[in-house]
């Protein structure tokens, strides 16, 4: 296990370096410019000289190798530098708003893993039913959904017309403390919503993974030794049949990412979303920089997560072959 994760960061190294060169090198072929984007309309009335002056200071004058340099040897030491956006160190920038995000991804992925699991076992067990007719065509419609169309019918369901959740943001227009359970409460539906985008590939794996399980020799010769079907079940075709589901983990963790930026926006949730939006359109290299290497790393452990739960879960795979 410790050999496969070595492994892993040393192929990781060559990888954030590469993203990182490759957001400054499309950010300086984009045609937007940061310093108009920092100064605003501002801008529009200030001297060339100032906004010469302002270029130097934001480092954007020098070329593009450069600042990629400077910006990466900074944050090797944890220094990510300032957002010209936001006004404030990158590192604030990110501590303020990732644990909201995570919080978020967190429950909708034990959303889509728990009901994805309970239906794709309850639906390969009556193959052909109406259970598994009807989650199965639900999951194949789910699959073609956006995330943000989900997003705006729930809001309109449950918030305009049902008036029985809050419609997004953390807390409640009139309050300004932020409490567990207006957290709880807000959070519902962004959660819901990611986790049932996400929960058609969890269904499907499961799904067709029990099915399979139920076919095979060992499950067999369980219900001959009299075992009774919820053992058969749970102790065996369910335990053979997750293990196509624990690679798929890895897989999901970029469509959860994207995901998670559009649901953040519909429900204005105070994630990492809006940060990202405004430092892509605004050029802000430090902020984008570092949000792009935190989403890269995200993918990275998400695979290496899924690698280590299958070895875990199938004693036969090696760690270190």
């Amino acid at each position: 296990m410790a050999r496969m994760a070595g492994r892993r960061a040393l192929f990781a190294a060559p990888v954030l370096l590469a993203v990182t060169f490759g957001v400054f090198a499309v950010a300086d072929a984009s045609p937007f410019d940061p310093v108009k984007a920092y100064t605003g309309t501002a801008g529009l009335t200030a001297s060339q000289e100032n906004l010469d002056q302002i270029r130097a200071n934001l480092g954007v004058d020098q070329p593009l190798t450069t600042r990629w340099w400077n910006w990466l040897t900074a944050a090797l030491t944890g220094d990510f530098g300032d957002s010209s956006v936001m006004r404030q160190p990158v590192a604030d920038v990110i501590a303020e708003r990732m644990g909201w995000s995570v919080l978020l991804a967190a429950s909708a992925f034990l959303i889509a893993i728990v009901l994805g699991t309970a239906l794709g076992v309850l639906a390969a067990r009556r193959q052909g039913g109406w259970l598994d007719r009807c989650a199965s065509a639900a999951a194949y419609t789910l699959e073609a959904a956006p995330a943000f169309w989900l997003g705006l019918l729930a809001i309109w369901f449950f918030a305009l017309e049902l008036g029985v959740l809050p419609a997004g943001g953390l807390t409640d227009t009139a309050s300004d403390v932020i409490t567990p359970g207006q957290v709880a409460s807000h959070l519902v539906l962004p959660a819901a919503v990611l986790g049932i985008s996400q929960l058609p590939w969890f269904f499907l794996y499961v799904r067709q993974g029990v099915a399979d399980a139920l076919d095979e020799d060992p499950v067999r010769g369980a219900r001959a030794r009299g075992l009774s079907e919820t053992s058969v079940l749970l102790g065996h075709a369910l335990r053979s049949g997750m293990l196509p589901m624990l690679t798929l983990i890895g897989s999901r963790v970029p469509e959860l990412i994207t995901g998670a930026l559009l649901v953040e926006t519909v429900f204005s949730w105070p994630g990492i979303a809006a940060a990202t939006v405004e430092a892509a359109t605004s050029v802000d290299f430090p902020l984008l920089a570092a949000l792009t290497v935190l989403a890269t790393t995200a993918v990275l452990l998400g695979n290496l997560l899924s690698d280590l739960l299958y070895g875990l879960a199938d004693p036969r795979v090696g760690f270190d072959g």
